[in-house]
């Protein structure tokens, strides 16, 4: 093990300062590289003292020091009977800096970038932006339903004039094609298959200790969007409101405000980065959080009079949600999540993180018209019952709609229901209905 252009060696945590300028270094030269704490830079293992505050300390230090912000792996190894510490670290984000100032790779020393350098290095950067990309990804691999979906909400929305002939037409028309091969926000907007996803969980307190249940959604930024919404609408708390014979469903948190938070999530959010967006939901509150950093300079109390002007971190993604609806008009969402909140009574903030952006809504357990949520609400299986005893032929796919969660959902309380012989299936599928138990 020798030190190379991509792999630095240091002795211990003593020389960590150094270590963080060498990573710089690497990443502004490479793109990629290895570090190892508890090795002499001549491959002498002489091992480190490894402890969870160890492994603490250093990411702490890589995230407090290293701009633009990197997520390295950081793992204990045992080399030759010895205990080090290996860190694998990557990034595309160049230029990158150490303690404010920029360095690069030479052989196995790190220099000082000189402004000079650093102002080519930026100007290459801008050249191109990551959605003008091309992807690895083809024609073939674009999921041609969601696009003709896309096509027909563009149409009603009158934001567009033609309609679906081809994959490769529309595309085009939509400026996702470079020499007839896809851009990478073609991909991550129409492609099934792609790096991008979103994290949901339950949890059953107020912190990450305990969850509930977890979930992985992956798929096109149109499927993420769908499933995300879904996950919400089923987790969080509804209670029913009857007037003059018409069932109407209120939740504690406005939808409009969490989709708005969950579009504005997946169009903004930071793509070279491959930590994935997330869905948290606690018993006092729901977070929704993306990879991309909040602009500089600016406060999300900025945007609630909607006179600041739109920063686009991916236009060509914000403009083709734009086109569709599902954003109404650039720079508006984080003015429409706190409108639509302030009208409900419903407390959000707007948090920037180091990591990223957050939203966060409280849930609310108190009294709504005078009927509470939480513990006493209405759950699914309830919402179902309720729906059988009033129309026994209704369907799963018509609960799903009118409950506002997935059919699949639907599907796993009806089957919950008929173990506990709260209700059972009268014939089949079709032609059959439900019968409600009298207790």
């Amino acid at each position: 093990m020798r030190e190379s252009e991509i792999l630095e060696l240091k002795t211990s945590t003593s020389e960590l300062k150094e270590a963080i300028i060498s990573i710089v270094a690497i990443l502004n030269k490479h793109q990629r590289g290895e570090l190892y704490f508890g090795v002499k830079n001549d491959g002498t293992m002489v091992g480190q003292t490894v402890t969870e505050n160890t492994i603490r300390q250093i990411s702490q230090t890589i995230s407090e020091n290293i701009e633009p912000k990197i997520f390295p792996k950081i793992n204990e190894v045992i080399l030759e009977g010895k205990n080090c510490v290996h860190v694998e670290f990557s990034g595309d984000n160049v230029p990158y800096f150490a303690y404010g100032r920029a360095y690069v790779r030479v052989g196995d020393e790190d220099k000082k970038i000189s402004s000079q350098e650093l102002e080519k290095m930026i100007l290459k950067k801008n050249r191109i932006l990551w959605e003008e990309e091309i992807s690895e990804k083809n024609l073939k691999d674009v999921n041609e339903e969601t696009l003709r979906d896309f096509v027909e909400r563009a149409n009603g929305a009158k934001r567009i004039d033609f309609r679906f002939t081809n994959a490769k037409a529309v595309l085009n028309k939509l400026g996702l094609l470079k020499d007839g091969k896809l851009l990478k926000a073609a991909e991550v907007l129409f492609c099934d298959e792609n790096k991008q996803e979103v994290q949901a969980a339950v949890f059953a307190g107020t912190d990450k200790l305990t969850f509930l249940d977890i979930r992985q959604f992956k798929g096109n930024i149109f499927q993420l969007l769908q499933q995300s919404e879904s996950y919400l609408k089923e987790h969080i708390n509804w209670r029913a409101e009857l007037k003059e014979r018409v069932r109407k469903e209120i939740p504690e948190i406005p939808i409009r405000a969490i989709t708005e938070a969950l579009v504005n999530s997946l169009c903004h959010r930071d793509y070279e980065n491959r930590k994935g967006n997330e869905v948290a939901i606690f018993k006092d509150r729901v977070e929704i959080y993306n990879p991309g950093l909040f602009p500089d300079g600016y406060d999300p109390k900025d945007f609630f009079t909607g006179t600041e002007r739109s920063i686009l971190r991916n236009p060509f993604i914000a403009n083709t949600l734009y086109l569709s609806k599902d954003i109404e008009r650039w720079g508006s969402g984080i003015k429409r999540i706190h409108d639509v909140c302030k009208e409900e009574k419903v407390k959000v903030e707007f948090k920037k993180l180091k990591s990223g952006f957050l939203v966060v809504f409280d849930r609310k357990f108190g009294v709504m018209d005078g009927v509470k949520f939480g513990e006493g609400s209405e759950k699914s299986s309830e919402k179902i019952l309720a729906l059988i005893k009033e129309n026994k032929s209704i369907s799963a796919r018509e609960m799903a709609q009118i409950i506002g969660i997935s059919q699949r959902a639907v599907e796993k309380q009806l089957a919950i229901l008929r173990k506990e012989k709260r209700i059972k299936r009268v014939g089949g599928a079709k032609g059959g209905h439900w019968e409600a138990s009298a207790t």
